[in-house]
């Protein structure tokens, strides 16, 4: 039942991404009010990741770490999808824009979106997704375990540090909601790509413990702290860029592209987590938190000729 549950989870979080997405196209009105929308919506995300840390921490026993009793928390969480639930019912949306006129069979609805998918400029735009949130996800899965097997921080503090990188990333995102309605993406991005890549060949070799017993925030190692405020660069990168495929695209195609970015971002997140995985347990958590830098290069370069790609596309792109 615990598998159910996962995959009910994980295709009703496609399901409402998909659709969030395609809204944003029809409550903005240019390409920079929709960069900057995204990020503010991402932002956000990011703080409800930020409250899940501290939630499930809250449940933790550190007493006895076989204890199931955390599992209460899903009930709390069912409370919390209900609030959003009738949120959205009360919320009014003109559609107008999106609706087809007439329906189409699923099959040609997929075969759309195939389509959609063998154009340069997305191709270019998927490989830069997948990219990136292979970076996210390997870092955000594997930091509460980083912090308890390499820092040997307690279990809960283990959980709740975190959230440092859950709080960095909604900052970060914020924060650039209103660079981008000044600077333009590809700019902001390398810039933080580059900052980001000093940030993990700083923050790594702090990566030790003080060599006494952490009991808490105030003797916890350095490296718990700075190495998770690798969000605020990294931050930018994917509402960035999806705004970028999603502005440039008609109203029309937002949801069959919102489809392959939950798609791809989707591998790209599973990805990341297993090959994190595995070079932790067979290198160690510094050397798995260093190969971040491959992937971050990996990203430069997709972006440049996304980027390039971009300004030679049309506004609106036919197939």
């Amino acid at each position: 039942m615990t598998k159910v549950l996962f995959a009910v989870t994980g295709t009703s979080f496609a399901l409402i991404k998909v659709s969030v997405y395609a809204t944003i196209g029809i409550v903005t009105h240019n390409k920079k009010e929709h960069a900057s929308f995204m990020n503010f919506i991402e932002s956000f995300f990011m703080v409800g990741i930020l409250t899940g840390y501290f939630i499930f921490s809250a449940f933790a026993d550190d007493g006895n770490p076989q204890s199931t009793a955390w599992l209460t928390v899903y009930y709390l969480l069912a409370g919390i999808a209900l609030v959003a639930f009738l949120l959205l019912l009360s919320t009014k949306l003109d559609e107008s824009s999106v609706q087809a006129s007439a329906s189409k069979p699923f099959l040609e609805d997929f075969t759309d979106m195939i389509k959609l998918a063998i154009t340069p400029l997305v191709l270019v735009f998927i490989v830069s997704a997948f990219t990136y949130v292979l970076i996210e996800q390997s870092i955000m899965s594997w930091l509460p375990t980083f912090n308890s097997k390499v820092l040997h921080l307690p279990t809960t503090l283990s959980i709740q540090m975190a959230s440092i990188l859950a709080a960095s990333t909604a900052i970060g995102r914020f924060s650039a909601g209103f660079a981008l309605r000044k600077i333009h993406w590809f700019a902001v991005l390398i810039v933080c790509l580059l900052a980001a890549s000093v940030l993990v060949l700083v923050a790594i070799p702090l990566a030790q413990s003080n060599g006494g017993e952490v009991t808490g925030w105030g003797n916890a190692p350095l490296g718990a702290f700075v190495f998770p405020l690798i969000g605020l660069f990294i931050a930018p990168i994917y509402p960035a860029i999806n705004s970028v495929i999603l502005s440039t695209l008609p109203a029309r195609q937002h949801g069959p592209m919102s489809g392959l970015i939950v798609i791809f971002s989707a591998l790209g997140g599973t990805t990341g987590s297993i090959i994190t995985g595995n070079i932790f347990e067979a290198y160690g958590g510094q050397t798995a938190f260093y190969f971040s830098l491959v992937p971050i290069g990996i990203l430069m370069i997709c972006l440049f000729f996304f980027n390039q790609i971009q300004k030679k596309s049309e506004a609106k792109v036919e197939f």
